[in-house]
């Protein structure tokens, strides 16, 4: 049996691409087989595509702190992202809205290349100071998992998968999901968090025991 994840989660969330990291360490050991599919939640809807300033300003902004603790939270993130092996480069970090990214991941969930596009754009946003808040950024980034690129054009520009956006929000909200990441576990198990691998093997085991 094949036991089905739903993850709710954002580009432009540091907890999000570690949680991703422990939960793939968890699968990794799990007996069984599963199939994740990620879904929309904007941290910060209102961010402009073209965010003026660094990320310590952002993070001063959003959380309303100084800026030197902004700077101290984010250098506690870079350190946490390398237990992981994940490599944060804050200086480079583009801050941008994440709505089109959400759009080219359901473009990509419709051609079997969701997955791979989701880790390609955590790897670009928080890894290599790459824009993933615009059309031909983004675009560029889909033709490299293999998608068309002049099909990932044609849809952002369109908005043909905005309301699959709004979708996936509305259904956060109807589950009760404030903050992400977010795991549901054959459609009855939450597990919230950016928990370690130990706990994500033990809820994958709970939901197939129960499942059986």
């Amino acid at each position: 049996m094949t036991l089905k994840v739903d993850i709710w989660s954002d580009i432009a969330c540091p907890w999000c691409y570690v949680g991703k990291r422990r939960f793939e360490s968890a699968v990794e050991e799990f007996e069984g087989d599963v199939e994740v599919e990620y879904h929309s939640f904007e941290l910060a809807p209102d961010t402009p595509v073209d965010f003026e300033g660094s990320e310590s300003d952002f993070l001063a902004l959003h959380k309303r702190v100084p800026r030197p603790q902004a700077e101290q939270m984010l250098a506690q993130m870079t350190q946490l992202a390398e237990t992981v092996g994940l490599h944060y480069d804050y200086d480079a970090l583009q801050h941008t809205n994440t709505r089109l990214a959400h759009q080219a991941l359901h473009l990509a969930k419709a051609h079997g290349k969701q997955v791979e596009l989701k880790e390609r754009l955590l790897k670009a946003y928080f890894e290599e100071g790459r824009h993933v808040g615009r059309v031909e950024d983004l675009a560029d980034l889909a033709a490299e998992v293999g998608l068309d690129r002049e099909l990932v054009v044609d849809a952002l520009t369109d908005g043909t998968y905005a309301a699959a956006v709004d979708a996936d929000i509305a259904q956060a909200w109807e589950y009760g999901i404030g903050g992400v990441p977010f795991f549901v576990l054959d459609g009855r198990f939450g597990v919230s968090g950016a928990q370690e691998p130990e706990v994500f093997l033990r809820a994958l085991r709970k939901a197939s025991e129960d499942a059986a």
